[in-house]
């Protein structure tokens, strides 16, 4: 089969590899369909964020299920399915309290597509063929009438985008939010800011000096502001920064109401101060880590299958599969790759 490897920075090649075969009852041999880029991924590329080559690429997607053990039971041949890019057994106390990102029965960070940081023996989702070893558990059917290409991302960055507002709504229905957007995580900011809409939050602001991202959030919903990542445009129950850097940080910090959330999807390369004792006496929640994904794609992906949120608003490339590394080379911000 063909496989895609990021060599190194701006360096891609396909190659032939063999085939992954089942080796055990509760596997699952899948095909991509629909693969999308993670926000990180184009900053690897471009040789911006610690990942060298060389290693199978590729962790988000929509794959159609080719073959499945004898004791595979919650999908079947033929059937389409978002891939969750961390591999979970399902059944460890860690994934039984839907902490799917950091299961026991495997090693720390194993997932696909993500070389040493997740683990090589898992391969990467850019292939023909990808083995899921625990296919009841990760593999999620598509509800009937969802574009795949519309979810590619839903193995991972949406996902991440739903743990950054979806658990405060339901415990502040219509709390108001703020998204600070910006080029560390920018598809997840813009997702977020487009969940937070879905989701009946009473007013979602959408912060970014970019106009194609302020132009997207518009399309979603969310009031569009431009300015700086530190722009004070008031204090908000629910805050998320998707910008990177300590300015971004600090601004989603200070803008955080009292009793409020602020959740930091990107990657803080270097420390950050933090204002401890206004976080104190603000009562702020601050989480950052990684989104424990598998548990909330089927919520998710119900709100595609009820028009309540459209992910392709995000999408800036899509391109046929045979064109999808030419098109990787060029970093957009959010790349689908359809066969």
């Amino acid at each position: 089969m063909k496989r895609l490897m990021l060599t190194g920075p701006g360096a891609m090649r396909w190659e032939e590899h063999p085939e992954p075969v089942l080796s055990g009852p509760g596997q699952a041999l899948v095909r991509p369909v629909a693969l999308a880029t993670c926000d990180i991924d184009p900053a690897v590329l471009r040789g911006a964020f610690p990942l060298p080559g060389p290693y199978p690429f590729g962790h988000e997607g929509v794959a159609e299920v080719v073959e499945i053990g004898p004791e595979v039971r919650a999908v079947a041949v033929g059937d389409l399915v978002v891939v969750p890019f961390q591999i979970s057994c399902g059944a460890c106390r860690a994934c039984a309290r839907g902490r799917t990102g950091n299961c026991v029965s495997h090693p720390r960070l194993s997932s696909f597509g993500l070389g040493a940081m997740g683990g090589l023996d898992w391969g990467g989702l850019w292939a023909d063929l990808a083995l899921v070893p625990h296919a009841d558990a990760m593999l999620v059917r598509l509800p009937s009438g969802v574009d795949p290409a519309a979810v590619a991302s839903a193995s991972d960055n949406i996902p991440d985008a739903y743990r950054s507002v979806g658990p405060q709504l339901a415990d502040d229905p219509a709390a108001e939010a703020l998204v600070i957007g910006g080029p560390a995580a920018p598809s997840i900011g813009l997702y977020a800011a487009g969940l937070a809409v879905a989701l009946g939050s009473a007013r979602v602001v959408y912060l970014d000096d970019s106009g194609r991202r302020l132009d997207i959030a518009k399309s979603l919903g969310a009031e569009a502001i431009e300015g700086p990542r530190d722009a004070r445009v008031g204090r908000f129950p629910i805050v998320v920064e998707a910008a990177g850097g300590a300015k971004a940080l600090r601004g989603a910090i200070d803008a955080t109401a009292y009793d409020g959330w602020c959740t930091s999807v990107s990657v803080q390369a270097q420390d950050v101060a933090l204002p401890l004792f206004g976080m104190y006496t603000r009562c702020c929640t601050f989480h950052t880590g990684r989104a424990h994904v598998r548990p909330v794609i089927p919520e998710v992906l119900d709100l595609v299958a009820a028009g309540r949120f459209d992910p392709s608003l995000v999408t800036t490339a899509t391109v046929p599969w045979e064109d999808s590394m030419e098109a990787l080379l060029e970093t957009p911000m959010k790349l689908v790759a359809v066969r």
